[in-house]
């Protein structure tokens, strides 16, 4: 093996693993307390489960069922939260439940809305209401059968995206944020975490020291633990794979779907990149090593004949133009079955030999930044650095200080001081960027100052930005993480987008 290179005269406050949701989250709130921050993720941001949602914000409807109120709740107000501090890649929606004869009857689904609706204080978005599918246009879409139903608010996130503006904050703020490097193995050494750093794509590695080590490597939390680490822990992850397809545009409108199974499962369908429709999602255990996944074609089948039960307009797995598929690492509860699995999460602070090694088992994408609240209160009587004051409540994640108005005003003056954008692409730029869009089209005076077009609006100067600003470095990165452009693209198109990234990056 290389010798390794040394930062030992360096000692980081914080040594996060994990470049998922909860470890990019923490580093943000970590480093705008004052810390001294590095992050490392074996792959890129977002890789495994933090792309791989149904890329809601929500309080989790069915967790009611499985009386989570503290879960639901603390969802509730950080829906309301997130919705604040980056409206350029969250908004709301408007899910439509229809009522289903044998399944949940209706004063469940009426309590179970209530409580949705008053669990969280102040609530901003519209309430639930009942519907008469046989005249509403929500019902147009869905067979006869279905003339009751309920509409009620929850919230969309690019959640990719999300990841990559917390990195960037934390970047902002002095965190080291440090992708392709995966933890080796780790000691404690008088007090101090040793860690040795690889990174995947150069020989050798490097030594990291910190006073405190967070666990945040989701599917590979327990795995890091036993591995990585050689800690004896009690707790343990259960890892739930799901799974999602993208159709073609099954329905018209805004509104989104949440269809009950015979099961007691649930599944959404939801309005995607304005042509398309996504359908998921699955809870199948998984039992294997964590890793990327793949659907199966079991999965694909469940989904087409959950919405089946619906909608007039029949799906077949055929029609599936791309799916995906992630490992949501569950805090194992002992639950009889993956679909009642808590959501909550844990997190499990260890001081044996001095240096804090703090592990987060479970979670959810829309309570990632009270988990990293949560996170610091913990490590905060072992770690002074992180004791400052939470910050991050009110704080707009790059790009998300819109202005006066919200989105709409605030595209209309992006297209105002660059009139030469077409509306789509300027549209696209506002909900990926917010105002760092005004970054990407510089001093441009028209469209061909952007650079090449590689296909669908995609230009060289977006693929710069990306690569110099978001930690960008391979053609998947831009194409299905830091957007979904690559949905949209043929194979020639996405093959551009490639060729330019290994010629700009060499």
């Amino acid at each position: 093996m290389t010798a390794a290179s040394s930062e030992s005269s360096k000692i980081f406050d914080l040594l996060i693993v994990g470049g998922g949701v909860n470890g990019t989250g923490i580093a943000r709130d970590a480093a705008g307390r004052g810390a001294s921050v590095v992050l490392v993720e074996q792959d890129d941001l977002a890789s495994y489960t933090s792309s791989a949602s149904t890329k809601l914000i929500h309080g989790g409807l069915r967790y009611l069922e499985y009386y989570e109120f503290r879960l639901v709740r603390e969802a509730l107000i950080e829906r309301d939260r997130l919705l604040a501090i980056a409206p350029h890649i969250m908004w709301p929606l408007r899910f439509v439940l229809p009522h289903s004869e044998g399944m949940r009857p209706v004063w469940m689904l009426k309590l179970g809305l209530f409580l949705y609706d008053h669990l969280a204080p102040n609530m901003k978005l519209p309430k639930s209401r009942a519907l008469d599918l046989t005249t509403h246009s929500s019902g147009r879409p869905l067979q006869d059968r279905y003339k009751k139903g309920f509409v009620y608010s929850d919230g969309w996130v690019q959640d990719s995206r999300l990841v990559v503006l917390n990195a960037m904050d934390a970047a902002a703020r002095g965190a080291d944020i440090r992708t392709r490097q995966r933890l080796v193995g780790a000691r404690r050494v008088d007090g101090i975490w040793e860690a040795e750093i690889e990174d995947m794509h150069r020989t050798g590695t490097t030594t990291v020291r910190a006073k405190a080590l967070v666990n945040a490597a989701g599917p590979w939390v327990a795995r890091l633990l036993a591995d990585q680490l050689a800690v004896p822990n009690s707790k343990s992850v259960r890892l739930v794979k799901g799974s999602h397809i993208v159709v073609p545009q099954i329905f018209d409108g805004p509104q989104c779907y949440i269809f009950q199974n015979p099961d007691k499962r649930i599944v959404f369908a939801i309005p995607y990149e304005q042509r398309f429709t996504l359908i998921g999602t699955t809870d199948v255990a998984w039992e294997e090593e964590p890793g990327l996944v793949e659907i199966s074609p079991q999965e694909v089948s469940y989904l087409c004949e959950s919405v089946n039960r619906y909608f007039n307009k029949s799906i077949r797995p055929s029609d599936a133009v791309w799916s995906y598929a992630g490992l949501r690492p569950l805090y194992d509860d002992a639950a009889a079955n993956a679909s009642a699995v808590t959501r909550d999460y844990v997190l499990d602070l260890d001081t044996t030999g001095g240096a804090p090694l703090l592990s987060i088992f479970g979670g959810k994408i829309t309570t990632f930044r009270k988990l990293a609240e949560h996170a610091l209160e913990k490590l905060a009587p072992v770690l002074p650095a992180v004791a400052g004051h939470s910050w991050t409540a009110d704080a707009a994640l790059p790009g998300g200080d819109l202005g006066t108005g919200g989105f709409e005003p605030a595209l209309q003056r992006f297209r105002d001081a660059a009139p030469f954008l077409p509306l789509q692409l300027a549209w696209r730029l506002m909900r990926s960027y917010g105002m760092r869009a005004y970054d990407i089209v510089g001093n441009a005076k028209e469209l061909r100052d952007l650079g090449d077009d590689l296909g669908q609006s995609m230009t060289t100067r977006e693929v710069d930005y990306l690569i110099d600003n978001e930690w960008a470095k391979a053609p998947e990165d831009v194409l299905w993480r830091r957007s979904k452009i690559g949905l949209h693209m043929t194979e020639e198109e996405r093959q551009k987008v490639a060729d330019y990234m290994r010629q700009k990056l060499g």
